[in-house]
């Protein structure tokens, strides 16, 4: 169809290379205008509520400041929680494009986070500069380990990926509730004991401009592990049949592409990136664990990573945008006067509508062939009305 006939919203839905970001878009746009509704029908200004958003994650400055504290703290903060959720959402990216469904995210994060706590986290005598390095060998060793017999019961038992990921996650979190009760407790908060300064993946109270930052490790390791997925994904040969493996493995194993190893690389794969989530979560954004709790990022970055399209550089800005409504809520709910649940409900709004993606394209689709159908009957009326006054005139 010519271009020139496809302009528009539909035109963009439509789009082989617009749809997805047109999607995305078009997602929060409705996010914003139901929520603003509904804040409304609550009696809040919908542009004072999704300021504060802003305000609580540093994107806009607030109206006082504690002592020592300042829009840059909170932007500090905001990054912190950010990169674990960016590496999770690239987790299950990588797992998505090979069509298997990595749930264990949430499991994979914790046994990583934990194997790196007990390991280096509680080593007083470690420099910062063998510490660090140990603790994010240590997480993305134990997550693919992890998701690598993911990938093996996967191929060799036919034991579906989500039943095994769930049940997984509730043995690592039982075994590491064990342990941390029995040996890793802090009496007086009972979840673990603080890892020590060096083995942290956050520099904490950096004065900067005479504001106290918190500086995260962990926002690096996750932008630089976006822009490697997107190059494995579109500039490698593994890369390709991953995505020829989730697009059709009949088809992959016809070409030559060894599915059963394709399928336990991208659990592996997978299972790093989400080790690397969960030691930039556990041992850099809050530096403790609550016995028998899963972190619930795990199961949001699998939303996350939809909103993105699954793409690696979609996860970022939809990590950006998820991660301002959940850092955010806790200012909001305060300057606002709402409960911060609120802001999981704005989320889960969201992604609603992100998931109505592919009804979205069919609408633009249907959209494209009304509009050719118009214009194809348009047409063969005006040939038959020249042909009808053509014959009036040979008369």
């Amino acid at each position: 169809m010519n271009e020139k006939k496809r302009r528009g919203l539909a035109g963009l839905l439509t789009s082989d290379r617009w749809a997805n970001v047109t999607v995305s878009v078009l997602a929060v746009v409705l996010m914003l205008v139901t929520s603003s509704i509904i804040l409304l029908v609550m009696g809040k200004n919908p542009l004072v509520a999704f300021r504060s958003f802003l305000q609580g994650c540093g994107f806009w400055p607030k109206a006082n400041y504690g002592g020592g504290s300042g829009m840059l703290s909170d932007f500090s903060d905001f990054l912190n929680i950010l990169a674990p959720m960016l590496l999770a959402a690239l987790s299950f990216i990588v797992a998505f494009k090979t069509g298997l469904f990595n749930i264990g995210i949430s499991g994979q994060m914790l046994l990583s986070g934990f194997l790196a706590t007990i390991l280096v986290g509680y080593m007083k005598e470690l420099s910062p500069w063998i510490a660090k390095p140990l603790v994010i060998l240590i997480g993305a060793a134990a997550g693919g380990l992890l998701g690598a017999l993911i990938g093996f019961l996967k191929y060799r038992f036919n034991i579906h990926e989500v039943v095994s990921t769930i049940m997984v996650n509730y043995i690592i979190s039982y075994t590491t509730g064990f342990f941390i009760n029995t040996r890793y407790v802090d009496m007086l908060t009972r979840s673990s004991r603080i890892c020590t300064p060096a083995a942290r993946l956050t520099w904490t109270k950096v004065e900067i401009g005479q504001v106290m930052c918190n500086i995260p490790l962990g926002i690096v390791i996750a932008l630089i592990a976006a822009f490697v997925v997107k190059f494995i994904f579109d500039k490698t040969v593994f890369g390709f049949e991953l995505k020829a493996v989730g697009t059709s493995r009949r088809c992959a194993r016809y070409i030559g592409v060894n599915v059963r190893r394709s399928i336990v690389l991208s659990m592996a794969f997978s299972g790093i990136f989400a080790g690397l989530a969960g030691v930039t979560y556990y041992l850099g954004y809050t530096n403790t664990m609550v016995p028998k709790t899963l972190p619930g990022m795990g199961y949001d970055s699998i939303a996350v990573a939809l909103l993105g399209s699954s793409s690696p550089i979609g996860a970022i800005f939809a990590s950006i945008i998820v991660t301002i409504f959940q850092s955010g809520a806790n200012y909001m709910s305060s300057s606002v006067g709402v409960a911060k649940e609120i802001a999981s409900l704005i989320t889960g709004i969201l992604l609603l509508f992100a998931a109505c993606g592919e009804f979205m394209k069919m609408l633009g689709s249907r959209k494209i062939e009304k509009e050719e159908d118009a214009r194809i009957a348009a047409m063969q009326e005006a040939r038959a009305r020249e042909a009808a006054q053509k014959g009036g005139t040979d008369r």
